[in-house]
This record gives structure tokens, sequence and C-alpha cells, in this order.
């Protein structure tokens, strides 16, 4: 079938984020039709037949996911909505609230449905500032409207939603580091299991969905699973929001078939890579992507392609660097991130992270050994899978790839006194002057 945008369709029009717009274009009849129409297992068999992979990161069947909450338990069941969008390069769920949210709140109304669920969260990344008011605003439209609440759309099913506004802690984008913080304590990940879908909020049963997941929803059952299916690769369908940034003519969110080409993704929507000048590397999905040289671009952008290419799509947010980038100095920002944003609470993270940013800066500013090079590689393999959440993970594969696949940046950078950057600012140093962090 020929490929029709349902995210970003209206978004260059006035007035596109309001009711009145998103009704006007159809907006709700799925939720309404959900909500009288649809027993529930039916609306969960039929999103597992449409094969929709979670699109936060984790590419796990939506689903299936929902098929583990208990249906007999005396327990209240929750909805948190993952919007806590904080892996750098990835801008797709802002556009979404800011400019389409009556979208994510069909999509909330439909998966609620589809599981018992009265209440759902929705945890809000704090910067987020302009879209927190505007979902806010939404929310309260659809209260109105009798959209939300008790009798939604005329049914006999209540739903309330609340918007919590985090306070700008990248962890708290893990599940249940999200859950933690939405229930007051410090935003430090739990241990599994017990999942979510067993104990979760407040000890109940949870269902925890990306933004841009969730608003796949409406579209499903406006077209059905099948013809869902038929769009991109069979084994992860679907339209999807591609966030290019970095050394491109034309950086920003493209709505595109899963499964498009990396290549035809830079080349043909975003414009090529700027100034003329050649492509160096590509971090695929997020930050915490494993990187990739320019002669590995030839790849598809859907979950299995990128997995055999020994990376991942994650949050599909593409960052895209020219010949003149020096590795070292992405490393060093990389690194410097992930250190930052450890919660502390694994020795393997909180120590590893921190070795990963001394020893890149120590590479930037001249003062680096060509042993170090495996020492980073070492401190990775320390971290792996050794942790209660995948922070630690996320920051040694970027690192463990741009040390292995740029060797020659980094013995430049040992043998020349520094990285370009650090000597283009000290022209007259040759290493030892600066403070180690």
């Amino acid at each position: 079938m020929s490929f029709r945008k349902i995210f970003t369709q209206h978004i260059h029009e006035e007035k596109c984020h309001s009711l009145s717009f998103y009704q006007k274009n159809g907006g709700y009849e799925q939720a309404r039709k959900s909500l009288h129409d649809w027993q529930p297992d039916d609306l969960i068999e039929t999103v597992k037949a449409a094969n929709l992979r979670g699109r936060g990161g984790a590419g796990f069947p939506t689903g299936v996911k929902w098929g583990f909450v208990p249906k007999n338990t005396d327990k209240p069941k929750y909805l948190a909505v993952n919007a806590d969008e904080s892996e750098p390069g990835t801008f797709k769920d802002r556009l979404i609230m800011e400019k389409n949210p009556h979208l994510l709140l069909e999509g909330i109304i439909i998966s609620c449905k589809a599981v018992g669920i009265h209440h759902a969260y929705i945890y809000i990344r704090g910067e987020f500032v302009f879209a927190a008011n505007r979902l806010q605003n939404a929310i309260d439209r659809a209260y109105s409207e009798g959209i939300l609440g008790e009798n939604c759309l005329g049914s006999d099913f209540t739903l309330d939603v609340t918007l919590h506004r985090g306070a700008g802690a990248y962890i708290c984008g893990e599940e249940t580091g999200m859950l933690s913080s939405l229930e007051g304590d410090r935003g430090q990940p739990k241990l599994k299991p017990p999942f979510p879908a067993v104990e979760g909020l407040f000890g109940c049963p949870t269902v925890v969905n990306n933004v841009e997941t969730l608003a796949n929803l409406p579209y499903i059952l406006e077209i059905g699973a099948e013809a869902y299916g038929k769009i991109g690769p069979e084994k992860s369908p679907g339209p999807k929001l591609f966030c290019v940034s970095g050394h491109v003519e034309k950086p920003g969110v493209f709505e595109l078939p899963m499964g498009i080409s990396l290549r035809t993704l830079i080349d043909e929507h975003a414009g090529g890579v700027w100034k003329g000048r050649k492509l160096k590397a590509v971090i695929p999905g997020g930050s915490s992507a494993h990187v990739l040289r320019a002669d590995e671009c030839d790849v598809d952008m859907d979950i299995e392609s990128l997995a055999a290419a020994g990376t991942m799509l994650g949050s599909a947010g593409v960052i895209v660097m020219d010949e003149t980038t020096c590795m070292v100095d992405a490393l060093l920002n990389i690194m410097r991130f992930y250190h930052h944003e450890s919660c502390g609470q694994c020795t393997p993270c909180r120590e590893g992270t921190g070795w990963l940013e001394k020893i890149a800066h120590r590479i930037a500013i001249g003062e680096g050994r060509m042993e170090d090079m495996d020492l980073v590689t070492e401190v990775c393999d320390r971290m792996v899978g050794k942790t209660i959440c995948a922070l630690a993970d996320a920051a040694a594969f970027p690192a463990e790839s741009i040390v292995n696949k740029f060797r020659e940046d980094f013995v430049a950078a040992i043998e020349n006194g520094g990285s370009p950057a650090w000597i283009k600012r000290h022209p007259a140093s040759t290493g030892g002057a600066a403070t180690h962090v």
C-alpha cells in the first residue's frame, strides 16, 4: 500500500494541535469505536497481529507486553506513558506532543480500554515546558468535552489522565526509574523481576509505553492489522519518525516507512552531508548506539537490519558526523553526558562512566597514552550487562565502537598533543597544562 503520514500530515497547518482540528480530520473516531464496539482481548490481539514494536528503544512487541498484565486482579492497573525523551539526538516524541497531542491521547484511550486501565500517567521530560503546556491544554479540553473522565465518549468507561513533569534526569527514561520518580522516590531503576506488568507503579500492574508507540494505535485500528503489517519490513512494520541531526543540510524529523535506507534518509530527506563534505560516521539510534563508519551506512533503518550491522535502531536518533569530526572529541562529549547522568546506584556504571570520561579527556588534551585505547575496551567489558539498568551499556557501546572503528583519530591525538579542537584552543600547549576531570 502507498505510504500515508499519520504523525506529521498536518503539523505545518495553523491550530493543528487543537481539538477542533483533530476531530475535523477524523480524530477520536477509533477511540470511540474501541470503547463502544471492541472487546479488550480483540484489541490486544489486533495490536499483536499488527506487530507494533515499541518505539522507545527496546522494540518489544506492544501487544505482547499488554498481554503480560494479569486480567483478574484486585489491584488497580496503570498506564505510564514514557515521554521523558532524553536520549541525545532524539526529538520525535516532542513533535507529537507539541503538534499533535490529541493523537497521543487517543492512543492512550485505546491502550487503556484494551488492558482495563482507568488511570494513565504521562511522565514528560522537565525541559519540555512548551510541550507540557500544550499537552495539558489538550487534556483539559478532552475532559471538558467528555473525551476523558467518566463515561468517556459516551461509553461506560472511565479514564483519568495525569501529566507529571520530571526534573531533567536521563535515568528516568528507563521504565523502572520513571516509575520510582512517579512514586515520589529518587529516580533509580529497580531490579527485574518483578516486571512492571505484574508489579509496577505503586506496586500495581503497569503498562509502560512510549509516546510514538501509543500514537500508532488509532492508525492500526483505522486500516487494520494486515494493512499496517505491510508497511515496511515484516518483522518491524509501520510508519516511523526518524530524527536526523548533526552535519546535514536539512536536520529534522522525517516520517517514513520503517526500513528506509540510512543512505536515503541522509541524502534524499536530510539534504545530504552539509557544506559538500564527505560522511565520516553515523550514530543511527541515539547516542547509546554503536557508531557506524561511512562504509557501513548502506543499511536499512529497522530493528533487525541494524542489529545485524552490529548496532541498533533505538530511538531512531540519527547523528551524522562529517569528515572534519574528531572522534576523540565526539567520544568525550558523549562520555561527559553519561557520567553526569548515571544515578550512581551500580558501581560498574558509576565508576565506569567516570573512567571513560577521564580517559577520553586526557587523550583530548594531549596527555593520552597508546594503552588508553585498550583501557577503554577493558572498562567497557566490565560495564556491559553488569548493572541493574542499561545506562552502563548505553555508555559502553559508543565508547567501544568509536575507539575500535576510529583508532587513527586517537593515535593522532596521542602523538600530536591532543585533539584538533584542543590544539586550536591552546596552540602553544604541548599537553599537561589542563586540569583533569
